[in-house]
Formats: structure tokens, C-alpha cells, sequence
């Protein structure tokens, strides 16, 4: 009898390597066809469907929705057209014919590892759980009552391949199963920190329970400090039959854990990257907006209906700001020689991706206004608010979120004046800014009331001094003050 096809999770874009099931569109039993759509999911960039390639009887559904599936591990079983399921696939326990294909083995040793009782596993090798010969490519340490099961070079073949996509980035061989990767998220242990106990530095179940259940010697040290600082004995201890979770270092009570994931936790790396890799620098500029309020007044007044907010306005003052001032819209990168050395670029683009910044449920995202130089106050209005919408509902397209040039952040509207933000990496700038409010201002030696808000300006120093960035953001403070006569020569 046919095995069912296995559906691989595949790469949604850009290098991405997990994503986080969200929900099925179908159940065991359902008849789909080719490029219907079968899960929900949400990646680093957005919230997806995942269309099936094949066409047939829905067998298994490996995952549970809330679930973190790596890329290249089975999201989904399909009994072809035409031929009956497998009692045996449905359930997901018989090893199946590992001469069909490879991608059917790496499911099954993917389901036998799920079910591994010791732990004692890596990557693509399986343990007794008391449901038959656990697959193996080298002796046990243990004699077992059956005989292993000879491997097969498909099997090795199989094993080898999800061996490739599991590893770890940055530690040459340290390579770690689903369950051990998926302990580790829920436990909030960074596998970039623990030394495997493996061969060749292989991380394994039992290193990340070390480090999360450490040997009773070092819990007692871990609580000396607390006891020594005079917290309450109700604090530390508990009443028989109960667990608290507290932590050490301040003794108190732990209410809950969030692990970074999906968009969160790409934010999370981004600004990480951007703070550790790039020297930035900060100028800001006070401004006074009346002119630029009074002017999108009247337009409103004469047009209701077609009129641009002032967020588009200043997108357009900013592109031509970038067109005076083109290092600011530049990319650094780095490259290898024929030598082995590395060399880095500044890479200049011919046009503007203006990126700006819109909150969400799932985030901060920054979707960006493909060459938006090339667009009018009123265009670059209506982009806005599409990719806007389009964030909101998590349907972005990773070339929308991941394609920007220099990003636009306006945190007036959280009702805050200035912020030294963090540039959104890869990029080498990003403009904030403030809330507009009236404020005490001299206009021709008198005392006025004016509207006013606050420029920010972050750069990196790599790219120019601060004579560039300067000469940009006094560029794009004038335009504001006076919105008509630059308007009019752009």
C-alpha cells in the first residue's frame, strides 16, 4: 500500500527558519487539492496560509496549533487520489516503507523522536518508548530484546538531511532535535549557551534539563543569598503539597513567562543587531509646524474627502530630503574576498523604500512605501494607509516588511515629544517624530503661540558626519516650516 506524502514546512521567505502554527484550515479525513490552502501560520514577518502541493486524503497533521514548526520538518500527511489511507499513517506510530521517499522517512523518525522516552537522542535517531525498535545508525549501549533494524542508505540519507536543517547557527555541529529545541523555547534556555554533552559538542535532552532542574548542591547555593538578605521564609518556602516558582536573585514570586516568538522575538533580534553592529549617532531640531497645519487646513476645507494627513506630507518632505542627502538612504555590507578576507561596502540605491513604523496587535512592524520618492503627498497618503491595513491584519508579504531604505517613525501619536530611536536594521537611518502641540514660540522678535513638534534624527556614523546629517534634517525642518514653496519646486 502507498505511503501518504509528507508536506515539508517550506522556507515563507528570506531565510526563514520556523514558524508558529496558528490554526488548521483542515481536519484528518478532508479531501483537499492542489493549492488549497491547510494552516494558518505566523512567521518572523507575517501571518500566512500554506497552500498543499499534492492533492488527496488529509492522513496527519503533525502539529498542534501554538505550536513552533521548523522548516523542512512534516507539516502535514496526504494519502494520494485514489488510494485507500493507511490505518498505520493516520495514527503515526508504523515506521512505513523508508524505499518510498525520503521525505516519508524524515517524518517518521521526526514522529518516533516526539516520542522518545529517554532523551538520550539526537537529530534523527530514535529511543525506546515502548512501541517497537527505535531507528538507529549506531550500536546502542544497551542490549534490547528485538534486534536493531539494519539502516538503510534512504534512512541515513534522511537522517543526514535533518541533521543539515537543524543546526544551530554560529556552533559547527551543534545540532539538536525538535524536542530538545522546543524544551528549550518553553524553558527560556538560550541553546547558544550550553555546552552539548554530545560528541563534537552535541547538545542533548538531558543538557538542557541540567540547566533547568541544576543538581540539588547548586540550588542550595542559588538560595543562600536570599535566605542571607532577610527575605520572609513564606517567600522561599512552600506549604506541603505546592510548588511556587520564585526567583532567586530577588525572592520574589514568578507570575509568568513569555517566550519570544514570531514577530516579537525577529524584533527582538533586529534591535539587538542594530545596537551591537552599528555606531549611531542623535541630532534633533525643534520645528515649528503652523504653517504646514494651516496649509492641510485649507486643503481640507476646499476637499474633504482627498485631502493627505501630515504624516504623508513629511514622507514627502523626507524623500527629497534623501535625494540631497543620498548617504542616508545607504546600505552597509560586508563581503568576502578571493582571499578570505572580509571587506565592507557602502551600497547606494537609486530610489527610496520609505519604511515607517505602524502598531500593532502582533508588534511593532515596519512595512515600507515601495520607491516612494517617485509618489505624490496624495500617493504616498493612500500607500500608507493600505500597508497600514495590511500589517493590521497580518498579511504583509516579507518583501513588504523587509525591503525598506530609511524608515519613518512617527511616536507622536503614543503622545510623546522625542525619542533617540533604534535604527531598523540593515538600514543606516530613521527620522522621529513628535507630537505637534502648541507651544510659546518667537515669530519676527514677538512672543507667540505656535505648533510645534520635535525632529529625531539617528544615523550611523559609518556612513557620514554629522554635517550630512544635520544639513538633512534642517532640509526637512524647513520644508515644514514652509510647506508651499517647498511643495512647489518638488
Amino acid at each position: 500500500m502507498s505511503e501518504p506524502k509528507v508536506f515539508l514546512l517550506p522556507d515563507l521567505g528570506e531565510g526563514l527558519t520556523e514558524a508558529e502554527l496558528v490554526h488548521w484550515l483542515v481536519a484528518v479525513g478532508d479531501e483537499i487539492s492542489v493549492d488549497q490552502p491547510i494552516a494558518e501560520v505566523e512567521t518572523a514577518k507575517s501571518m500566512v496560509e500554506v497552500p498543499s502541493p499534492y492533492a488527496g486524503t488529509v492522513a496527519v497533521l503533525h502539529g498542534e496549533p501554538g505550536q513552533t514548526l521548523d522548516v523542512g520538518k512534516p507539516l502535514l500527511s496526504v494519502t494520494p487520489v485514489g488510494v485507500a489511507a493507511s490505518p498505520t499513517a493516520a495514527g503515526g506510530d508504523a515506521p512505513g516503507d523508508v524505499a518510498d521517499s525520503l521525505a516519508a522517512v524524515a517524518a517518521e523518525t521526526y514522529r518516533e523522536e516526539e516520542k522518545a522516552g529517554s532523551g538520550n537522542v539526537l537529530i534523527g535517531y530514535g529511543t525506546p518508548g515502548g512501541h517497537g525498535v527505535a531507528r538507529r545508525t549506531r550500536a546502542p549501549k544497551r542490549a534490547v530484546a528485538e534486534p536493531v533494524a539494519e539502516v538503510s542508505a534512504a534512512e541515513k540519507a534522511a537522517d543526514d538531511l535533518v541533521l543539515l536543517r537543524t543546526r544551530v547557527p554560529g556552533r559547527l555541529g551543534a545540532v539538536i532535535s525538535p524536542l530538545v529545541r522546543r524544551m528549550a523555547r518553553d524553558h527560556g534556555v538560550d541553546l547558544g549557551e550550553l555546552q552539548g554533552s554530545g560528541a563534537s559538542g552535541l547538545i542533548m535532552r538531558r543538557d538542557v534539563e541540567a540547566f533547568i532542574k541544576p543538581a540539588p548542591g547548586v540550588e542550595r547555593a542559588a538560595a543562600a543569598p536570599v535566605v542571607n538578605l532577610a527575605v520572609p521564609t513564606a517567600v522561599i518556602g512552600t506549604s506541603p503539597g505546592t510548588s511556587v516558582d520564585t526567583d532567586a536573585r530577588t525572592g520574589l514570586g514568578i507570575s509568568g513567562r513569555t517566550v519570544f516568538r514570531g514577530v516579537r522575538k525577529a524584533v527582538a533580534a533586529n534591535m539587538t543587531r542594530s545596537r551591537s553592529e552599528i555606531p549611531e549617532a542623535t541630532v534633533w531640531v525643534d520645528v515649528d509646524a503652523t504653517a504646514l497645519v494651516e496649509m492641510r487646513a485649507a486643503l481640507k476645507q476646499a476637499d474633504p474627502n482627498n485631502v493627505p494627513g501630515l504624516l504623508a506630507f513629511i514622507a514627502r518632505f523626507v524623500t527629497a530630503g534623501l535625494k540631497k542627502f543620498p548617504e542616508l538612504n545607504t546600505r552597509i555590507v560586508t563581503t568576502e574576498d578571493a582571499a578570505g578576507g572580509a571587506t565592507q561596502e557602502i551600497v547606494d540605491f537609486d530610489g527610496v523604500n520609505l519604511g515607517f513604523a505602524a502598531q500593532t496587535d502582533r508588534g511593532l512592524m515596519v512595512p515600507s512605501v515601495r520607491n516612494a520618492d517617485k509618489l505624490s503627498a496624495r500617493q504616498l497618503d493612500a500607500e500608507i494607509r493600505r500597508l497600514t491595513a495590511v500589517v493590521r491584519e497580518g498579511k504583509a508579504s516579507p518583501a513588504e516588511l523587509g525591503s525598506g531604505t530609511f524608515t519613518l517613525n512617527n511616536y507622536g501619536v503614543f503622545g510623546v515629544d522625542g525619542s533617540a530611536a533604534i535604527i531598523n536594521h540593515p538600514e543606516v537611518g530613521i527620522l522621529g517624530v513628535g507630537r505637534i502641540i502648541d507651544r510659546p514660540w518667537v515669530v519676527n522678535g514677538e512672543l507667540a503661540v505656535r505648533k510645534v513638534t520635535e525632529l529625531t534624527l539617528t544615523f550611523d556614523h559609518r556612513v557620514c558626519d554629522g554635517g550630512t546629517a544635520g544639513g538633512f534634517l534642517r532640509f526637512v525642518a524647513d520644508a515644514i516650516e514652509n510647506p508651499g514653496s517647498v511643495l512647489a519646486d518638488l
